[in-house]
């Protein structure tokens, strides 16, 4: 699969997951900010930099779903191998934030 399919596929899993996915510049605000995975109001956000690569917004989205109970959806397996391979990254400690 090509970059931009599993990053629309990462989205659509998350929106699934009732995760709202936005992405936005951080550049702007002058304080240095990453990308993160929050509750607003009792709605699960993940808000990605807008300004990172394509590839570290797929691996930061795979990473926050991994936690999330998605284990009884439909997940294309090129897409649940990177989730799979992401999510036991951070949780090793092996993995860097964007």
């Amino acid at each position: 699969m090509k970059p931009d399919q599993i990053y629309q596929e990462l989205k659509d899993l998350a929106e699934k997951l009732d995760v709202t996915v936005s992405e936005q510049s951080f550049r702007a605000s002058g304080i240095p900010v990453k990308s993160g995975f929050c509750l607003i109001k009792g709605k699960m956000h993940c808000i990605i930099d807008k300004n990172i690569t394509l590839h570290k917004k797929a691996k930061f989205l795979a990473q926050s779903i991994f936690d999330l109970p998605h284990e009884n959806l439909f997940v294309v397996p090129a897409v649940r191998d990177i989730i799979q391979k992401y999510g036991q990254k951070k949780n090793s400690g092996d993995i860097k934030g964007s």
